[in-house]
């Protein structure tokens, strides 16, 4: 019952209330053919995102020396610069994922990601470069939230595991394709001119990269037009989220996604290590991927294209690994506790900060690239558990936007991570020849605490899946 309904009185009917309403019939579960292909799509998109990525990041010390930049500078660009649009717009457009069909909402986005990336190649200073980072993290803010939300709702619950699992393809072979790619693609582009000019701009050879993966993503977006959209697999005796006779005020909190902050607060004990966690791991994992190239280039004096062809298949092994083991190690653990999600992430969180501090300890590039493929495994690993246990625990009716604040802890701590690398580089260590050192340093200090606040959430998630089992959820 909705809030400002009328209260009815004991004993008597509410003469205000509609005819009482007979169960409604199960809803019939969408075709799997359906499902999977909507699923290719996803991962055809989720590819695009991260190969665009990955390839702007191999870039990153042509960037800098292109446009003269610190390494504080160049660590805004390649993180902080996506998100900050993210955290004025990001959580309202994931609302559109509630209200509106999804595959429209993930159409745009995916059209918007490669236009923007491909208009990056015409950017002529730091203000336009940052300019389309902005709108490429608002393109992507609501790809997370609409996906999870699709795909729960085209296949049952037994499949979910499965699926998620497949969806991290996308995202695997986006940085292990954009890796090595993108290193060929930096020594293809690097015998051009170094400027060329195009419509009066001039334009660095290094930039036709980012104006050629962009494009694809416009192909992406039709694609998704052809996705049949599934019913919302609602409980019938779950409240709505924006009641029918709801003030303006109340649409408006609903709207901005101040509902689900709301429902996170009341859930606070079972939600906030979680998202601790996720938010320490994000800044060190994150931060990492975005530096690992300068790191190689400064500490070992390899190319772009020598670290792609190394650390490429490195990746591709060991993020299929990690698929692998977080899903067997998982399902193993579930059949024992009922904590088993995120049991089975602190476990790996603690694999992963022993690789991730080991890494620029390292004597030679081998070593150090093997060592961050190694954290690369442990991270997908424990991201299958993680997505799995916020789908449990968050309400249904506000799944895409409890979804869109966690992705947005991810995201946003994901992208400070390089800023706060910079800063360490310049501010602590004050060599940049020295990168290794600010990355060691921030390892030593986030990925411990990220692993013991995973470890403190273990508790208060196995009493909320208790108490959801108790209702029948």
């Amino acid at each position: 019952m909705s809030p400002s309904a009328p209260l009815p009185v004991a004993g008597l009917p509410d003469a205000g209330a509609p005819p009482a309403k007979t169960a409604a019939a199960p809803i019939p579960w969408p075709s799997e053919k359906a499902g999977y292909y909507a699923l290719f799509v996803i991962v055809l998109a989720t590819f695009l995102s991260f190969f665009d990525m990955t390839v702007f990041a191999m870039l990153a010390e042509r960037i800098k020396t292109s446009f003269r930049l610190s390494d504080t500078a160049l660590g805004f660009l390649l993180g902080p610069a996506t998100v900050l649009a993210y955290v004025f717009i990001g959580i309202p457009l994931a609302r559109l994922v509630d209200i509106f069909p999804r595959k429209y909402v993930l159409s745009a986005g995916i059209a918007v990601i490669g236009s923007i990336t491909a208009l990056g190649g015409l950017a002529q200073n730091f203000g336009q470069f940052v300019a389309t980072r902005l709108f490429v993290g608002a393109g992507g803010s609501a790809h997370g939230p609409g996906s999870y939300s699709m795909l729960a709702d085209f296949f049952r619950p037994l499949r979910i595991p499965l699926v998620f699992a497949l969806l991290q393809l996308g995202f695997i072979l986006g940085v292990t394709l954009g890796t090595w790619g993108g290193g060929q693609l930096i020594a293809w582009t690097s015998t051009w001119p170094e400027t060329s000019n195009l419509l009066g701009l001039t334009i660095f050879n290094w930039q036709w990269i980012l104006i050629i993966v962009g494009l694809p993503g416009l192909l992406i977006a039709v694609l998704f037009l052809f996705v049949r959209e599934p019913p919302r697999r609602t409980s019938p005796d779950v409240e709505r989220l924006v009641p029918e006779n709801a003030s303006f005020g109340r649409k408006l909190v609903a709207f901005t996604g101040f509902d689900a902050v709301r429902a996170i607060n009341r859930r606070g004990r079972v939600f906030y290590p979680l998202f601790a966690a996720l938010a320490l791991a994000a800044t060190e994992s994150q931060g990492i991927n975005a530096w690992r190239v300068p790191f190689v280039l400064r500490t070992y004096g390899w190319d772009e294209a020598q670290i792609g062809n190394v650390l490429a298949p490195m990746l591709l092994v060991g993020m299929l690994l990690g698929i692998i083991l977080g899903g067997v190690f998982v399902t193993w653990l579930g059949k024992r506790h009922k904590d088993a999600n995120i049991r089975a992430a602190a476990m790996i969180f603690g694999c992963t900060t022993i690789v991730s501090i080991a890494a620029p300890l390292m004597p030679t590039a081998e070593l150090a690239l093997g060592c961050m493929a190694l954290a690369a495994m442990f991270g997908l690993a424990g991201a299958v558990p993680q997505n799995a246990a916020i789908q449990r625990i968050a309400p249904n009716e506000m799944r895409g936007q409890v979804t869109a604040v966690y992705l947005f802890m991810f995201t946003f701590f994901g992208a400070l991570g390089s800023f706060v690398i910079g800063l360490v580089a310049d501010l602590v260590v004050g060599d940049p020849e020295r990168l290794w050192l600010a990355i060691l340093i921030t390892a030593a200090i986030f990925m411990p605490a990220a692993t013991w606040f995973m470890y403190r959430g273990i508790r208060p998630y196995r009493e909320e899946v208790e108490r959801l089992e108790a209702i029948g959820r």
